[in-house]
């Protein structure tokens, strides 16, 4: 199992040097408070063999030409350690925050990435660029504008998802998927992996073309009192994502509908600080990998090692880098078997 680190915003020079040096295997920039792409730049220049990806970037915030361009230059820059994660980002999000247009999120998603990989193929492999599509049309590539080829090649494309077809159309089009941080073992192995093998059949791909990179719920504490304040944290994370209508079929798996409703009823109300009270210990555990930090490794294996790939910590509070070296050690010791 590979594993990975997230970028906090801060010094993301000593951040991807320190994570090379641990022996993390890549490094995921999310567009939240800031652009994604530009630390991954700085990431790639400093390390020589660390993944540096977004994780993730929206990608209806921008046109598939733009983003093209940009992947393009990091897969470059990076010498092909360029990972590019997309997401669909909510509607509120793309209407109201970007002023970009919405509809039919599965299907221009699938259009999206279709349109990156012919556009890449245009600048890689000299082919007539002629895509047009309902939502996308790319017909105009004069030498001017054509980047050289990357000696290797595009760079691999993840798709985040939570829903079935969403899912679906990541392993259709893409080479691996990104599940949200809002999803249970229960979900990826009854909706989440079923979904991608539909989508991987109608590709005529199979599993092993396919990477699943999960961002995992952790909650840990060296003493007592630590890992309470991680748990109390986690529990306020998963309220908020609970809130979110879009991400209602995960707590329907689990029977815990009613319990989305009232989320997003307070959360409406502004009511924030309530939320993470109405989260119990099973649907912590069912969200959150809960435990010391040696007994951390072993338990996210248990429950993930034959669902991912490759993992990344997702922590909603703060702690500091020496705690997850031994965890990251152990795990990338641990035979992985899919």
């Amino acid at each position: 199992m590979k594993v990975d680190g997230a970028w906090g915003g801060s010094d993301v020079v000593a951040q991807a040097r320190h994570l090379e040096q641990e022996g993390y295997d890549g490094l995921w920039a999310s567009e939240a408070g800031h652009d994604p792409f530009l630390p991954l730049l700085l990431a790639a220049e400093h390390t020589e063999r660390l993944e540096v990806g977004t994780a993730v970037a929206v990608a209806f915030a921008r046109s598939p030409m733009q983003l093209a361009y940009t992947a393009h230059d990091l897969q470059s820059y990076s010498g092909g350690r360029f990972l590019l994660g997309l997401g669909s980002q909510v509607r509120p999000h793309v209407e109201r925050r970007y002023s970009m247009p919405w509809s039919r999120p599965a299907a221009r998603m699938r259009e999206y990435v279709t349109a990156l990989r012919a556009i890449w193929s245009a600048w890689n492999d000299g082919t007539k660029l002629d895509f047009r599509g309902d939502f996308y049309t790319h017909t105009l590539m004069p030498p001017f504008f054509t980047p050289a080829p990357v000696p290797s090649g595009p760079p691999r494309i993840l798709v985040a998802a939570v829903g079935e077809a969403m899912t679906t159309v990541a392993g259709a089009t893409a080479d691996g998927l990104l599940p949200h941080a809002f999803t249970t073992a229960r979900y990826l192995r009854e909706v989440t992996l079923p979904a991608v093998e539909r989508g991987l059949r109608s590709a005529g791909k199979t599993r092993d073309d396919f990477c699943v990179s999960h961002l995992l719920l952790t909650a840990t504490g060296r003493t007592e009192e630590e890992l309470a304040h991680a748990v109390a944290e986690t529990r306020r994370q998963i309220a908020f994502y609970g809130s979110t209508p879009s991400y209602r079929g995960v707590l329907d798996l689990h029977g815990w509908g009613e319990l989305g409703t009232e989320l997003t009823s307070l959360s409406r109300d502004g009511r924030w600080e309530v939320m993470g009270a109405l989260i119990d210990d099973e649907v912590l555990n069912a969200f959150a990998v809960v435990a010391e930090p040696d007994r951390l490794a072993a338990e996210i294996h248990r429950r993930y090692g034959a669902l991912v790939d490759r993992i990344s910590f997702y922590t909603a509070y703060e702690t500091d880098d020496e705690l997850w070296t031994p965890v990251v050690k152990e795990l990338r010791t641990i035979p992985h078997h899919r």
